[in-house]
């Protein structure tokens, strides 16, 4: 009963105080998992076989999303933008390993830290930009760099996991198999997927109507092949809606969220990431959580102004666009649990140092994305 009964409650909560104090339904969602967590509801986790699978889902349908609103023809007209999702990316992650030097971690544990760090969560994101019904040139920066930042983040993670293989086994093959392998497959497996749906949908002439579930199916596929071949079902579903979006296939306005199905898996996704803190772990990690949420926000936001000009924007966008990056906690969770499932042990030793961190951008990293995007006066809100 554990489940039903916590997911009306988020919801009903989340309702009423976004109606209140216009507070983003995710954060309120993340609140109910983490007081479920603190008060160690029985069932919520363990006792369930397969939330693993069923939040890998939830996050690759929103992966999808996010691949399918990335424009390709932009990096090509406006390379800068591409060039500071990278350069961004590689700076944030200096940063973050420099700064968790100064505390009592192993080279392994600040590699792995610097790599989520990279992160930006675009569940958090695309789900408070949607909410707002967001659009304009701010919005569109927060995704695409989210969607690099998410590639690079995964990027950094599985040639981690090969240095660790390499480090304790010595075995050249299995290092290999744990990074490149799983990087280049999964992109593979995305791609293939990719180009083969829409040819799906113009053969049989599907109806508009039934184009999101067609994709919602597919997405339930490609999260099941990844898991059974132990590839990435996150960076497979983010692959999947960019060759979707560039092979012309058109999603209405309606159809984006995936609808009813879309916003429960949603609404299981953040209370479920949040159950999985532990609050035990949380007070031992301060000082680090402060000092690694100062560097990465402060990384994030002086690249964006820095290039703001460079990019066609203003300083002044540069700095909400810096700013409405800050969410990072779901991407980041999911992907350390992925590697502890698939035997990366370090993985459970750093959930743990990050506890607080993850907490914080849980619950506050949703409302400064908000803030931010109503700042830049691209928000249905600030438009009335």
């Amino acid at each position: 009963m554990a489940w039903p009964l916590v997911l009306l409650v988020a919801w009903f909560l989340g309702e009423r105080l976004h109606e209140a104090a216009r507070i983003p339904r995710v954060s309120s969602y993340v609140a109910v998992g983490l007081l479920a967590s603190l008060i160690n509801l029985p069932g919520l986790t363990d006792a369930v076989p397969g939330l693993p699978f069923l939040a890998n889902v939830a996050l690759s349908l929103i992966l999808f999303e996010l691949g399918y609103r990335i424009h390709l023809r932009w990096f090509r007209h406006n390379p800068w933008v591409l060039a500071l999702g990278l350069v961004e990316s590689v700076v944030t992650f200096c940063a973050v390993y420099l700064v968790s030097g100064f505390f009592a971690l192993s080279t392994d544990t600040r590699l792995i830290v610097a790599s989520l760090a990279v992160s930006a969560s675009p569940a958090g994101i695309l789900r408070v930009a949607n909410e707002l019904r967001s659009a304009g040139q701010v919005t569109e920066r927060v995704l695409h760099l989210c969607a690099i930042n998410c590639l690079v983040a995964v990027l950094a993670l599985k040639l981690v996991v090969g240095y660790w293989y390499l480090s304790t086994s010595g075995d050249l093959v299995m290092a290999a198999f744990g990074s490149v392998h799983v990087l280049v497959t999964s992109v593979a497996v995305g791609g293939l997927l990719g180009m083969a749906m829409p040819a799906l949908l113009r053969a049989q002439r599907i109806q508009e109507r039934d184009v999101t579930l067609v994709f919602a199916l597919a997405v339930v596929l490609l999260t099941t092949m990844a898991y059974g071949f132990k590839l990435s079902p996150l960076l497979a579903a983010l692959t999947f809606g960019i060759v979707a979006r560039e092979r012309r296939v058109h999603l209405t306005n309606a159809q984006r969220g995936f609808g009813t199905a879309g916003d429960l898996l949603t609404l299981f996704l953040f209370v479920y990431i949040a159950a999985l803190l532990d609050w035990s772990d949380v007070g031992g990690g301060v000082l680090l959580g402060l000092a690694l949420i100062v560097v990465r926000t402060a990384s994030k936001v002086l690249c964006n102004v820095a290039a703001a000009r460079l990019s066609g924007s203003t300083e002044r966008k540069g700095l909400l666009t810096g700013l409405a990056l800050t969410p990072m906690s779901a991407f980041a969770i999911l992907l350390l649990e992925q590697s502890r499932l698939y035997g990366f042990e370090p993985a459970q030793q750093v959930l743990t140092a990050l506890a607080f961190m993850m907490l914080v951008q849980e619950l506050f990293g949703p409302l400064v994305t908000q803030r931010a995007l109503n700042a830049a006066a691209e928000t249905h809100v600030t438009q009335e």
